[in-house]
């Protein structure tokens, strides 16, 4: 399996359900983010999201670990991306197209500029239908997550992982 690294938005869906450990399940060790989304999830906890405590303890324990943008060829990516992205999207997609990782995100101005990029992605919706597929949780187990998702304001095309599965 490949590495893959995330933004804030895809583990602040998970967090807010209190079922980030689906992400760890399926990509201990592989589950990275930047040092720029990581001040993300640590500001964010600072302005009362204390659900993100669990990304940062996921981090503190090693279960997604931080990387930081350290080659010239990722920095330049990166202020190039920065024009129009924020820093922790324009960082993970560095990352990802320089050190071949997976791009785990919900914006669409971010999967559109990993896309030109050809950048592989995925996303909340695809991370919840791996975890069916590889029996971490059930279909039913599955909707009750994008269910309780939606219901925190995350802004999904489905209502059903049923929907995509057929």
């Amino acid at each position: 399996m490949p590495e893959i690294i995330f933004d804030c938005c895809v583990l602040s869906n998970f967090a807010l359900t209190d079922t980030l450990w689906i992400i760890e399940k399926l990509y201990t060790p592989k589950a990275y983010l930047t040092d720029l989304v990581n001040v993300e999830v640590i500001r964010g906890i600072q302005n009362g999201y204390e659900w993100l405590e669990s990304v940062n303890m996921a981090v503190k324990k090693g279960r997604i670990k931080e990387v930081f943008l350290r080659r010239k060829p990722e920095k330049q990516l990166f202020e190039k991306l920065s024009v129009s992205l924020g820093a922790g999207e324009a960082s993970s997609i560095a990352v990802a197209k320089t050190r071949g990782f997976v791009f785990a995100s919900d914006d669409r101005a971010a999967r559109n500029e990993a896309e030109l990029l050809g950048v592989p992605l995925t996303g909340t919706i695809g991370i919840l239908l791996k975890a069916v597929k590889k029996n971490v949780i059930s279909i039913r187990q599955g909707n009750q997550v994008l269910k309780a998702m939606i219901g925190n304001g995350f802004h999904c095309p489905v209502k059903s992982l049923s929907d995509i599965r057929k």
